[in-house]
């Protein structure tokens, strides 16, 4: 009995729990379901900070739901925001455009960084050993929070600031799709069998994507040059 106890007891500590910060768009939708594929035991983290829409957060609560992941919603009031970016109410979402040189308006101060700091509180509570997040820095508008450089710097300040690092410990930040271009990410959501017939991406929201702003092109570009018709336009 006793050693049957330790048997159990031993595999248990071999299952890795992982925070998922989940939009239930194409690129986070890839990032779950790449985390279930390595044996993560996920629990998904989506955010409401205010978004002219709530499409996206219906999508992660289906999504999740479908691949029977554990969804935590947070309703998050940043005032700040309204004026800050084109998302939640700062004027007209821009269309899409490939010589664009200065940071867009759908830039959100911080957002990453305060939701990779609601992942590592939550990681750090249950004792997870990772959180997991799709930043892209190849096929994306350009925003200063999605470049490889400022993970690596916030993983190292992550692990001086919380109880699983001081303990020896560390919670790893894991962005699996950051140097994939689109179509990378697209074939990857294939070969994994990620239900992107769910995820939303447009940033206007409404019945149907509008197929102008950066999200929509950066989306249907990907398709195209990964040649598989987009499952959430059928």
């Amino acid at each position: 009995m006793n050693s049957m106890i330790g048997i159990k007891g031993l595999y248990m500590n071999k299952i890795k729990k992982a925070i998922v910060l989940f939009s239930g768009g194409l690129d986070s939708t890839t990032c779950l379901a790449w985390a279930l594929k390595k044996g993560y035991e996920c629990f998904a983290l989506s955010v409401n900070y205010g978004q002219r829409h709530a499409r996206e957060n219906e999508s992660a609560a289906k999504i999740a739901d479908l691949l029977r992941v554990k969804l935590i919603s947070i309703e998050l009031k940043l005032p700040w925001l309204k004026s800050a970016t084109s998302l939640v109410g700062g004027g007209k979402v821009p269309t899409y455009s490939r010589f664009r040189r200065k940071i867009p308006s759908t830039y959100v101060p911080g957002r990453n960084l305060i939701f990779v700091s609601m992942g590592v509180s939550f990681a750090d509570a249950i004792g997870a050993g990772a959180v997991i997040l799709g930043p892209n820095a190849v096929d994306y508008s350009g925003y200063p929070d999605c470049r490889p450089p400022f993970y690596k710097s916030l993983e190292k300040s992550v692990n001086l600031g919380t109880k699983k690092g001081a303990l020896g410990g560390k919670i790893k930040l894991l962005t699996p799709i950051i140097n994939f271009s689109k179509s990378e990410i697209i074939k990857l959501a294939f070969k994994l069998g990620a239900p992107l017939k769910y995820t939303w991406s447009c940033y206007k929201g409404g019945k149907a994507p509008c197929g102008k702003c950066d999200s929509c092109v950066l989306r249907a570009r990907g398709f195209k040059e990964a040649g598989f018709r987009d499952p959430a336009l059928e």
